[in-house]
């Protein structure tokens, strides 16, 4: 499988905000820069309304991390930024540090394709602060559009019950890097295959297409161009029939399939581009039947997702294949996970200190800790609860409480006998993976299994039932006293 090296150069160390930088020279500046920190990556609420989002993106991400170097170019590059008075805006050591730089931190993450919720740390890096902080960007650009893009691709498969999608938003993506973090995405999330040869390419994605409108126009002549279409690619003859008139673009696609038959080639699909989809696919199935090609697939696009697909359903549609570009790869109706980059935990002489980030809003106040999720599960394999807990406080014992990190009177109490999963696992240490990375196909395995230890009504798609999650009774204690000390501490307005 391809890696993100192979598209871009191997330095993205700069793939970052400036900000970033100029702390990280704040802190060699002020000596804090190697002491060790802990940084988690996390998101406030679920997109799309929905009961669950899928984890993608990490791959790329470590990938990005390993090869973490900054090139001569990259170096020259910042010795040219101007702060105020036209003076340098980092400093020659500074520069120099860079120029040595190697990523060294211990990355613990909840691997990829796995189902995840509100506040739970999908990346935790601990190491030196200037590293953690310097990756902070690219982390939250990668696994954060990722994991968008896997989870509407995991609620359009749901929507389609037992039909296929296919990932046709290339055109429509943000750029290039947008289109194959998408078709990756999406991949995970469950869709068949990609128009994207590029992404088919570097990840091992399944290819599909057909011909556009202009392949009709240029002929003039809607039969010839079926036709010649069939002559010229008779192992992929899907036809698509609404350049002018759907039915009896149907009506020619099916004289089409004849004219294949002598030979023992076969009308694989048409599609269904515009119009009334219900309608449309109703009728051409029943054309399709009529006339003998009961195998002959109905594919059908035009701005689809979840909810358009879900209601062309139930009004009876006879789709069989649903292509998904726009509304899919640009995560249309949410483009944004609202990812967050928080630290949690900073060691100082005394031992680990726990910031806090304090809010009006309970669910922006920060969780302090070296934080990990254990997942609970019942003896059907469905899961249960979600805990947040801190690493270095004691285990808590079987049969604890959860509380709602955004509301402290809601609470949970885990039952007896529900299996506990660890979910946050080490996949780098001092820079190096731990392990060889998941095949895409594994990663996809992997979600199609967490979907389904889902309750349905989580999986459903308007309303879904909340899932439990919630901080471990000591974590939410202690983030309280935080809370009501750096309180104490301000100014009365």
């Amino acid at each position: 499988m391809s890696r993100v090296s192979d598209v871009y150069r191997p330095s993205l160390s700069t793939l970052t905000d400036l900000y970033e930088l100029t702390m990280g020279a704040g802190y060699q500046a002020t000596g804090v820069a190697d002491r060790e920190a802990v940084f988690s990556l996390s998101f406030r609420s679920l997109p799309f309304g929905g009961g669950y989002a899928i984890a993608a993106g990490l791959d790329d991400a470590l990938e990005i991390l390993g090869q973490m170097r900054f090139e001569p170019e990259d170096i020259e590059h910042l010795r040219s930024l101007r702060g105020t008075g036209d003076n340098s805006l980092f400093r020659p050591d500074f520069l120099d540090g860079l120029a040595a730089f190697r990523f060294t931190c211990d990355v613990d993450a909840i691997p990829e394709g796995t189902v995840v919720f509100a506040h739970e740390p999908l990346v935790r890096i601990r190491g030196p602060l200037l590293q953690a902080q310097l990756v902070e960007s690219m982390l939250l650009t990668v696994v954060g559009f990722q994991t968008l893009v896997a989870t509407k691709a995991a609620r359009i498969v749901e929507a389609a019950g037992g039909g296929s999608i296919l990932e046709f938003g290339l055109r429509r993506a943000q750029g290039p890097d947008g289109a194959l973090s998408a078709a990756r995405a999406a991949y995970i999330g469950g869709v068949a295959a990609t128009s994207n040869v590029l992404a088919g390419r570097l990840f091992g994605i399944p290819v599909r297409g057909t011909h556009a409108h202009s392949w009709v126009q240029v002929f003039d002549d809607e039969q010839r161009a079926f036709d010649a279409y069939a002559d010229a690619q008779p192992d992929n003859v899907t036809l698509l029939v609404d350049t002018y008139e759907s039915l009896a673009g149907v009506a020619h696609a099916i004289q089409t399939g004849r004219r294949l038959q002598p030979s023992g080639r076969v009308l694989a699909a048409i599609r269904l581009d515009s119009g009334d989809l219900a309608y449309l696919s109703i009728e051409a199935r029943r054309m399709l039947d009529e006339a003998g090609f009961s195998d002959t697939k109905i594919v059908a696009s035009n701005d689809l997702d979840e909810h358009t697909i879900a209601s062309l359903r139930e009004q009876g549609a006879r789709v069989d294949i649903w292509g998904v570009g726009t509304r899919l790869d640009t995560c249309y109706d949410q483009p944004a996970l609202g990812a967050i980059y928080k630290l949690t935990a900073i060691c100082e002489p005394g031992g680990w200190r726990y910031p806090i980030k304090l809010s009006e809003h309970s669910a922006k106040i920060s969780i302090p800790g070296v934080l990990g999720v254990r997942r609970f599960v019942d003896d059907t394999g469905q899961f249960r609860a979600d805990m947040i807990y801190d690493e270095d406080l004691p285990a808590p014992p079987d049969g604890d409480v959860i509380v709602d990190p955004a509301d402290s009177l809601h609470m949970r109490a885990i039952e007896r006998g529900w299996r506990p999963q660890e979910m946050v696992e080490p996949v780098m240490r001092s820079g190096k993976r731990t392990r060889p990375a998941p095949t895409l196909d594994e990663v996809r395995d992997r979600a199609r299994a967490q979907i389904a230890a889902l309750h349905p009504a989580i999986r459903r798609l308007l309303n879904p039932h909340i899932y439990p999650v919630g901080l471990e009774m000591r974590l939410h204690e202690r983030r309280n006293a935080l809370v009501l000390e750096r309180r104490r501490g301000q100014p009365q307005v």
